[in-house]
């Protein structure tokens, strides 16, 4: 029996939803069912509720397809982006390292011309010093024969006084033997002093001549040292500070650099040796002590070369790759907290060539738990680079391997999400951020 509530609720709604029939009908009979206000209620609602329903869920169907797209996008936009500024990074780098190169061979050259330079001027030197002593030999021997010259004419003045006092007796005939050949040697000797003294005077002459030529080619000598000594400084300059300056971005002491490299290279000997001549207790000259700055400077120069060949001034992955992760704190997806990332991550495909950033030895080569495949390299300076997560290893324990050696591919082995190189730099043990070396080293060459 139907209820009350039921019948008041057919009848309320009955204005709306008036009691409809549908006849089913079979071949043999005839069959109805009663469509109720209550029951046309309840099915319109349940059709708007599923109409509604399938809208909304369309809709939100919709919004995740188009913003899954435009992120997409995005994401690939970035990408492309950031390889373009990789290569042109890379482009820049490799401009450097060949201007790098090139300032070096002008270095060189230089070096040579200096060499020969200093041999000039030392053959100048002793060309002048050697005219300087002729030209006094010859002064002294002028002096000496102008005063025999002056003695030879006063006793010819006297020999003719006392000629001329005996001339009314003996003028023609009578005079005497030995005055007459006094009187001739003097006029002979006379005769020699005056050719030698002209002989001397244009000996004198064309020494001042060859003093005058010399002394020229030595003020232009010094003019081209002048010159090539204001070259050198500037090039000195322009080289030593940049250096100075990449080891100091990386937090390395330069002054304690330089004498670690000097323990290892300590043999003497040399275009670099500084200049030593024998100066009779002189005072070095001004161009001797240029000379002896600028040698300094340029071993200066050899020993920042030297050290920067031992520190991790470079890329690891020479190929196309993308950088997914940096150094720092970041969130653990497994446990939730915040742990240390002690490295950098270069995403690339699996087998992309993987190389030593510096000048060391290889101290493991195999597997590590989290790292996978694992290469430690010691270098100078308390410095140790890692390489993690490759597909092959091509080194050996105990090898030296050089900067931009092939040490193995990239690869997925150990704790990874897809095929990369996790690489890590560690000064006496603590973990720096490898992007300061590179970075350094970016600005400079």
């Amino acid at each position: 029996m139907r209820t009350r509530l039921a019948i008041k609720t057919d009848a309320l709604l009955e204005k709306y939803f008036p009691e409809r029939r549908v006849f089913l009908r079979s071949e043999n009979d005839t069959r109805f069912i009663r469509l109720r206000p209550v029951t046309q209620l309840i099915g319109l609602t349940g059709s708007a509720t599923l109409v509604a329903w399938a809208i909304v869920a369309t809709a939100i169907l919709l919004m995740d397809s188009i913003g899954s797209g435009n992120f997409r996008e995005q994401a690939k936009r970035d990408q492309k982006t950031y390889e373009t500024r990789l290569n042109l990074v890379s482009d820049e780098r490799d401009g450097r390292a060949a201007e790098a190169l090139a300032a070096q061979e002008r270095f060189n050259k230089a070096l040579a011309q200096i060499s020969v330079m200093q041999e000039q001027l030392l053959e100048s030197e002793t060309s002048r010093r050697e005219l300087e002593t002729g030209i006094e030999v010859i002064q002294t021997t002028l002096r000496r024969t102008m005063k025999e010259r002056d003695l030879a004419r006063n006793t010819l003045v006297a020999l003719e006084k006392e000629v001329e006092g005996q001339k009314d007796s003996t003028l023609s005939a009578s005079a005497s033997p030995e005055v007459q050949d006094t009187l001739n040697f003097m006029v002979s000797a006379l005769g020699d002093t005056a050719t030698q003294r002209d002989e001397v005077i244009a000996n004198a002459q064309d020494a001042l001549v060859r003093a005058d030529d010399l002394t020229q080619k030595l003020r232009q000598i010094e003019d081209q040292n002048e010159q090539i000594f204001r070259q050198l400084e500037d090039a000195m300059t322009v080289s030593v500070k940049p250096l100075n300056k990449m080891f100091s971005a990386a937090g390395m002491n330069t002054d304690t650099i330089l004498r670690q490299v000097r323990r290892g290279y300590s043999g003497q000997g040399g275009p670099l040796m500084p200049l030593s001549f024998s100066t009779k207790g002189e005072e070095p000259s001004e161009n001797m002590e240029r000379a002896n700055r600028l040698l300094n400077q340029m071993d200066q120069l050899n020993m920042y070369r030297i050290a920067a060949e031992q520190a991790p001034f470079a890329i690891p992955v020479k190929k196309s790759y993308r950088f997914t992760s940096g150094f720092g704190y970041r969130r653990d997806p497994k446990t939730g907290g915040r742990r240390l990332h002690k490295g950098v991550d270069f995403a690339g495909p699996v087998g992309t060539p993987l190389h030593a950033t510096a000048d060391g030895v290889v101290v493991h080569a195999g597997w590590s738990s989290g790292y996978g495949r694992l290469v430690k390299i010691k270098h100078a300076f308390g410095i140790e680079t890692r390489y993690a997560h490759m597909s092959k290893i091509i080194v050996k324990e105990g090898q030296r391997v050089s900067r931009g050696q092939r040490i193995g591919d990239m690869g997925a082995s150990g704790r990874v999400t897809g095929p990369h190189l996790h690489y890590e730099v560690r000064v006496d043990g603590s973990a720096v951020n490898p992007m300061i070396f590179i970075k350094a080293a970016r600005d400079v060459f």
